[in-house]
């Protein structure tokens, strides 16, 4: 369908990372759907600091301690309870919320839970970006899209080398295949009713984005490595690590997000160029074991152990060995690049909780104080 009320494509202004997300967020309206988990919460907090007119559309927090309760969003933004797999509910919000902008991580995120639950995986992650792209066909004022998967939508091989966006999608498990799955739709949607080659007819802007393992203050998931030893330690126990050799890229919650900032930022302006596929990894010496990422957490918390249970897992579930990303798009088009190391990430991710048990309203404060020290390291 046509869209009468777009602007014409013009380059973004050549400025600081900072000032483009300043131009291009403050008093504009943004949907995030998903805002009430982990990297949703961090998502909403930065965007209303930048001055964006923010609504969430999303399930209850999925678990008692949540960042979005702790940063009490619901009075910051405007809070939609709601399922993505309701359509006529989701089209609804957004047409309240009159988005410029539409962040999309509404999912079901846990490999698994995936085991546990495929039917609802599949429904959550693979029907409600369905969902998602029906609501935004029948909206004509969003400027710009933005579908959040996950480094597990590819077909991992276990390679030593980074996963380019336009390998082969794929995924062993339930949760994996679900992403896999919601690019394909990502793809199709765009093919078939965005294309960018038509850009001046719909006047979308779409980019589906992945990233690695992330991590940061305020992820109260059950069956993840650093909330697991958060709460064992919170408790003078010892936590119990299924995988120690298991390699993954870790990067702070922060690294992708100001990813997809940007890259939604230069959709505004330019639609075509900056269409498509995004990997937004961590700095190759951030792909480690998951021991070291539990023995950092120990040692930031200044006292306890972990136990290795992997002799005793008999009939454990599958999860990938080895994956890892290639950022080359993202570092040499966008000028993206991440900042943080494995030290400097782990030491940030602990003294959060560190903090939220000494003082809940600290946390929340500390928040805001990563975000600009994030700022500041991109500078």
């Amino acid at each position: 369908m046509a869209r009468s009320n777009r602007t014409s494509i013009r380059p973004a202004p050549n400025t600081s990372t900072s000032a483009l997300l300043e131009q291009a967020f403050k008093n504009k309206r943004v949907l995030v759907t998903g805002h009430t988990g982990f990297k949703g919460s961090w998502l909403c907090s930065w965007l209303t600091r930048l001055g964006a007119d923010v609504t969430g559309y999303a399930l209850p927090p999925a678990t008692k301690l949540n960042l979005f309760e702790t940063l009490n969003l619901a009075k910051k933004m405007r809070h939609i309870v709601g399922d993505v797999r309701d359509l006529s509910s989701l089209f609804k919000a957004l047409q309240e919320s009159k988005a410029d902008y539409v962040f999309h991580l509404a999912a079901q995120p846990l490999v698994r839970s995936s085991y546990k639950d495929p039917k609802t995986t599949f429904d959550t992650n693979v029907g409600g970006t369905v969902n998602v792209f029906e609501a935004l066909r029948a909206f004509d004022k969003a400027r710009v899209f933005i579908n959040v998967t996950s480094d597990k939508c590819y077909d991992n091989r276990e390679w030593i080398w980074g996963y380019r966006e336009n390998d082969p999608m794929g995924g062993h498990d339930p949760y994996s295949a679900s992403k896999g799955c919601a690019e394909l739709v990502f793809a199709a949607y765009q093919k078939s009713f965005f294309s960018p080659e038509r850009a001046k007819e719909h006047g979308l802007g779409l980019a589906s984005v992945r990233a690695g393992n992330v991590i940061g203050g305020g992820d109260w998931a059950q069956d993840r490595i650093v909330p697991d030893c958060i709460r064992a330690l919170s408790e003078n126990k010892r936590p119990g690590i299924r995988n120690p050799s298991a390699i993954r890229p870790w990067q702070h919650v922060l690294e992708p997000l100001g990813g997809y900032l940007k890259l939604a930022a230069n959709l505004y302006y330019d639609p075509v160029a900056n269409a498509g596929a995004w990997n937004f990894g961590p700095l190759a010496d951030n792909c480690r074991t998951v021991r070291d990422v539990a023995s950092s957490v120990v040692a930031t918390w200044g006292r306890g152990g972990w136990d290795d249970l992997s002799e005793k897992q008999g009939n454990a579930v599958h999860e990938a060995h080895f994956l890892r990303l290639s950022c080359e798009k993202a570092m040499s088009v966008l000028r993206w690049k991440p900042v943080w190391d494995f030290d400097a990430t782990m030491r940030l991710t602990t003294e959060w909780y560190k903090t939220f048990y000494q003082n809940k309203s600290a946390a929340a404060a500390l928040c805001d104080e990563q975000i600009t020290a994030y700022m500041n390291a991109v500078k």
